[in-house]
């Protein structure tokens, strides 16, 4: 076996590639250029080529077939890692996924989201990791570099400016050239330049008129400025022409479903319209990728870190404590005395949102709620529970422990696919009943049937219902409760906020249908739902859950029950979110604020209990029109599995909430800078230019709920002494150094953040941008001499069709986030 490494392109590596690629004919390159089926790409032996299989991440890793009978690890989502502002932390996080990836049998995990959060509207933001191009644009390329330690391609995603799910699939971004090189490319340089990714995503949507999977910006910069040697790999099912993509810089078609290449593209290069020098370098392209991953004989693959493999669930309950930010805190946490009691409150504390919904989801053993996670921690304190206002998705998963198959006689529910004559095509014993197939199910299936017996864990009132997309009928004991068609856009929204013009919402967020039914503790019930799949908006991928959440009776009697029990207790924690049907893949939102009654049920608990912790679960901002009242209020994004262990662990004080804000939060709608996106003849207009985020709301001279960078720990910090070079050379990168001390009385993590300003340019400019940041943890009194390095590229322009550095003096402003800036000093640009 060579003992070439081929991380590192050379001669004789690209040599052997090329003597692969000359035993292959035409239609064999071809074949190799799109998917074998919906996972994996295709082998062939007779160049000793194994199959290259991709898995969706980025927050896990689901493999080729990822459900509950072969779980996943589900850590904290991209915007959860991108509150930590660590890049070692963003390191550790990809080498759990690269260890994961091998585990699975994955190649290529589809992962990091590098796309902005230009609108705090964007249905996917949960994905991606900040507003701002440098913070992203670090934290990726130590993902990168975590993953592809071990040997597994990283897939940076999506390139480019696909920052907004309505029409994605046909919507163009019209983008100037600065903000486009300065913001939106700028996100994904270092993961490739730096981090050397192996593979990057195309988008589905257009930049200026021409489709990403058309676009000249994968040539320029990605392939020549930037030096990717890589695959540019479609997302799926995004592309729609022959002649056209293969002619440009897009290598690989996945998946192989509705693929416009095969024979098509051979005949192309028959005919003269695509050369086959072009297929050549995609080809050579995939061999690279595949001797990189170890799938093809007689290559060693890129070599894989060594180690000790850290325990998988403690790092998923440290990063979402890492990854927690204290908005307020008026004296509350952290708890040194254990409250003697504790109401828990709210739809969310007992069905936490670990993950977003989408291509994103991965399904773990198991999730630990806020309300289990409390529970746990303080098991001498009386815990009550209440929802106080319904399910914003109506329906939860029914708990996997209570579900028996009643033809298997085994735990779990009995799935059936059959075919229109009634013939069993896939019968299958599965132990949950939230299920999906993404292009998985059996040929030819015309009907899915799922029955289980559900026995009740304790006697309550509750909605049982179906979500699913086209034709179902539930019945409950044999008797039909539930027999309709629907789809995501004829149902719409009923949290409201919610806006789709993708077919996809009908997997990552299909409508749902759910009576009233009183269950009694011990008591099963037998339920039986049958999917008219012709019906079905998706060929081969279809998505259901069979589910229930409690309902006491009327809106007005769960608030009430929920405000006694405040009143009662010592401590109420309101745990708030959004759902999986206002922050998904394919689905933007239209308004910030959270779904339901959430609001009036935290105004009413903080008017019944002073000490009113309100813990927010969502991925990206909401409206929190009481903030300023609660005793405190925490955001723990969607955390991971372990979300409710983390929490608990930050409320009692045994860690540290270690997260800033990656993204601006507004208190209104209205004073929103930019979005929600409203394409207008195809188009999104980004006409902001290099404002986005805190820049945008610094150029109106808005202030918002929280600012960029914001988050409070359990100590005290005092900034001094700061050190700036008093000359740099322009595109030359420098240092800035500070002490920082820590004045508490406990141990404590501060994120020093560093801001450029200029108060006259030739050029347009923020009023001012994020140009470095240093993590520092320190102990009670200690002091630290910190290091901030600030990037030659952050003082520059891109001009004329180039970067250009501004001479002359700017403005450095040292803080704790972009408003609170204690310390400043000048330094000078020369020529």
């Amino acid at each position: 076996m060579s003992s070439l490494n081929p991380s590192i392109p050379s001669d004789e590596l690209e040599a052997k590639l090329c003597e692969r690629l000359g035993k292959l004919d035409l239609a064999a390159k071809v074949r190799l250029l799109s998917g074998a089926d919906f996972w994996s790409l295709p082998a062939d032996d007779s160049i000793g080529l194994r199959s290259i299989v991709f898995s969706d991440g980025p927050a896990g890793v689901r493999g080729e077939v990822g459900d509950e009978r072969n779980p996943s690890l589900n850590l904290p989502s991209g915007s959860a890692l991108g509150a930590t502002w660590d890049v070692d932390v963003a390191r550790r996080y990809g080498d759990v996924l690269g260890r994961e990836a091998l585990r699975k049998n994955a190649d290529v995990v589809l992962g990091p989201t590098i796309n902005l959060h230009r609108s705090p509207y964007g249905g996917r933001h949960f994905e991606a990791m900040a507003e701002d191009p440098l913070l992203t644009a670090r934290l990726a390329a130590a993902y990168v570099e975590g993953i592809q330690a071990h040997g597994v391609a990283a897939c940076p995603k999506h390139y480019v400016a696909n920052d907004y799910e309505i029409e994605r699939h046909t919507a163009s971004s019209e983008v100037g050239e600065r903000a486009l090189r300065e913001l939106y490319l700028a996100a994904f340089e270092d993961a490739i330049v730096e981090a050397r990714a192996w593979v990057v995503m195309s988008a589905y949507n257009g930049v200026n008129g021409v489709t990403m999977s058309e676009n000249d910006l994968l040539r320029d910069p990605l392939k020549t400025e930037w030096g990717f040697d890589g695959v540019v790999l479609s997302d799926w099912i995004a592309v729609k022409t022959t002649d056209a993509s293969a002619n440009s810089a897009q290598d690989v078609v996945m998946p192989d479903l509705l693929s416009p290449w095969g024979d098509a593209l051979v005949e192309a290069v028959r005919e003269g319209r695509v050369a086959e020098s072009t297929i050549d370098e995609k080809v050579l392209r995939v061999l690279r990728l595949a001797a990189r991953v170890g799938a093809l004989d007689g290559v060693e693959p890129a070599s894989r870190a060594a180690g000790e493999a850290p325990e998988p669930l403690s790092i998923v309950t440290e990063l979402g404590a890492e990854s927690m930010v204290l908005l307020r805190n008026a004296d509350e946490l952290p708890w040194s005395l254990a409250p003697a009691s504790i109401a828990v409150i709210g739809p969310n504390a007992m069905c936490a949102r670990s993950q977003g919904g989408g291509s994103a989801t991965v399904v773990p053993d198991r999730v630990i709620s806020p309300l289990e996670g409390l529970r746990q921690h303080f098991p001498d304190a009386s815990i009550s529970f209440d929802m106080g206002v319904p399910a914003p998705t109506e329906i939860f998963p029914l708990d996997r422990d209570l579900l028996s198959d009643p033809v298997a006689e085994t735990p779990g529910v009995h799935v059936v696919f059959s075919a229109a004559d009634g013939t069993v095509l896939l019968e299958e014993v599965r132990l949950s009943a939230e299920l999906a197939w993404m292009g998985t199910m059996p040929e030819g299936a015309t009907t899915l049937t799922m029955q289980t017996r559900y026995t009740p864990a304790i006697t309550q009132r509750c909605d049982v219902g179906v979500a699913v997309a086209g034709h179902v009928s539930l019945s409950i004991d044999g008797e039909t409760v539930i027999d309709r068609f629907s789809t995501a856009e004829s149902a719409g929204s009923r949290d409201g906020g919610l806006e789709t013009s993708d077919i996809t919402a009908n997997i990552f967020a299909p409508p749902v249908t759910a009576v009233p039914v009183d269950l009694v503790e011990g008591t099963p019930i037998d339920l039986v739902a049958v999917c008219d799949l012709t019906t079905a908006p998706l060929p081969m991928v279809h998505a259901i859950m069979i589910g229930m959440a409690p309902r006491s009776g009327p809106d007005e009697l769960m608030l009430a029950e929920a405000v006694a029990a405040a009143a009662a207790a010592e401590v109420a924690v309101v745990v708030v979110g959004t759902s999986s049907r206002t922050e998904s893949e394919g689905i933007d939102r239209t308004s910030l604020a959270l779904p339901g009654g959430q609001d009036a049920l935290v105004e009413a608990v903080l008017a019944a209990n002073p000490r009113t912790v309100v813990v927010v679960n969502a991925g990206s901002p909401v409206l929190m029109p009481w903030h300023d009242r609660a005793s405190a209020v925490l955001v723990t994004w969607f955390g991971g599995q372990r979300t409710g262990t983390a929490l608990a662990e930050v409320l009692a004080g045994d860690r540290e909430p270690g997260g800033r804000l990656p993204t601006t939060w507004p208190g209104d709608d209205q004073a929103v800078p930019v979005g929600p996106d409203r394409p207008v003849d195809g188009k999104v207009h980004y006409a902001e230019g290099i404002d986005i985020g805190h820049r945008a709301w610094l150029k109106q001279g808005a202030t918002p709920a929280y600012c960029f960078g914001h988050g409070l720990g359990y100590t005290t910090w005092n900034m001094s002494d700061l050190a700036v070079p008093a000359k740099v050379a322009g595109g030359e990168p420098f240092s800035l150094s500070l002490t920082v001390r820590n004045t508490g009385d406990r141990p404590g993590k501060h994120v020093v953040q560093v801001y450029a300003a200029r108060g006259s340019s030739e050029v347009s400019r923020p009023v001012r941008w994020l140009a470095g940041w240093s993590v520092v943890r320190a102990d009670p009194g200690e002091a630290v001499r910190v290091e901030v390095d600030v990037p030659a590229r952050s003082l520059a322009a891109w001009v004329d069709g180039k970067w250009w550095y501004e001479t002359g003096a700017f403005d450095l402003l040292v803080g704790a986030s972009v408003d609170e800036l204690p310390l400043q000093a000048t330094v000078v640009v020369g020529s």
